[in-house]
């Protein structure tokens, strides 16, 4: 019997933004958030009402405890969190700008989460979740988290649960493109829902059109395919049905991180509650919007009634 809705692996760092423009070099105050890919989607899904789950080692240290108290606060189970003495936890800095996409420098290399193995996997623990969601971030740290991932999708797959994944590509912590090709496309082949952005899907499958990338992931057992497409919405494609979501309207964007994680939570708790494909891709492209409103990661994530009043309910 399932205890709990969602399960996460993933490293949370401690969100450093700074409060005005300009270089990095230059900014003399920042204000403290949170940030991490699977953090951002168990974030979410809590504030509709998911009960979720999130495995993760931290630094003992201010931020591993304070990004421990957050998850608490939002009422995520964290009992597989461990924070580890002389292990330190990761943090980010990002500048402020007043368009396009800002100055982001990362300070995690060596950090607890990094540690992770398969070892880390609780087969027990796991087997109580009725959905794991998978990012291509914590795998890209190095083998050993790399390994966990695949573990954690393997055992999620026997044990009966569904599986999503969303590539999110960062380059920059692959060897080469090659490398970051072959890895994700094979987590995704593990996958039952896959949920590359148009470009995403471009880089690793070589298919041009949304259609082609989703076919490519077909291929490779995915039971859905929804193809991020920004302003536009997305494309989906599950089962033989397919179809397009017009992009939920925005008057103004301030930050696109934590967009695709928002999204992804709205896709994995509509499924979950029995919406059907269309519906939960409305959601998505629902809290995608919001996210890219304010510029936290998850400060513009909503709860259950905020929701209810965006999607005319």
């Amino acid at each position: 019997m399932a205890t709990f809705d969602v399960a996460l692996f993933g490293e949370m760092m401690v969100l450093l933004v700074a409060a005005d423009p300009g270089p990095l070099e230059a900014v003399h105050t920042f204000h403290k958030m949170t940030a991490g890919a699977e953090t951002n989607v168990g974030i979410a899904l809590a504030r509709l009402g998911a009960k979720v789950a999130w495995a993760s080692r931290l630094g003992d240290d201010t931020m591993g405890k304070y990004l421990k108290n957050v998850m608490q606060q939002e009422a995520i189970d964290c009992s597989q969190v461990m924070l580890v003495p002389r292990e330190r936890t990761g943090f980010m800095l990002k500048g402020k700008v007043t368009d396009g996409d800002p100055p982001i420098e990362y300070y995690r290399s060596g950090s607890a989460a990094s540690a992770m193995t398969a070892n880390d996997l609780a087969p027990d623990w796991l087997s109580q979740a009725r959905h794991l969601h998978v990012t291509g971030i914590f795998p890209a740290l190095n083998a050993g988290t790399y390994a966990l991932t695949i573990a954690a999708m393997q055992h999620m797959r026997r044990a009966g649960g569904t599986v999503s994944f969303d590539p999110n590509l960062r380059p920059a912590l692959w060897g080469s493109t090659e490398l970051m090709r072959s890895r994700l496309n094979e987590l995704a082949g593990l996958a039952d829902w896959v949920l590359p952005g148009l470009e995403e899907g471009r880089i690793l499958t070589g298919a041009d059109s949304e259609e082609g990338i989703a076919a490519f992931y077909q291929r490779l057992g995915a039971r859905a395919v929804i193809v991020k497409l920004g302003a536009h919405g997305a494309f989906a494609q599950a089962g033989e049905q397919s179809f397009r979501v017009p992009g939920y309207p925005v008057e103004k964007v301030v930050d696109t991180v934590g967009a695709g994680d928002g999204f992804a939570a709205g896709l994995i708790s509509g499924r979950l509650e029995g919406l059907g494909w269309q519906a939960s891709v409305r959601r998505a492209t629902i809290i995608g919007a919001c996210a890219v409103q304010v510029a936290g990661d998850t400060e513009g994530y909503p709860d259950r009634a905020r929701l209810a009043q965006l999607d005319g309910g």
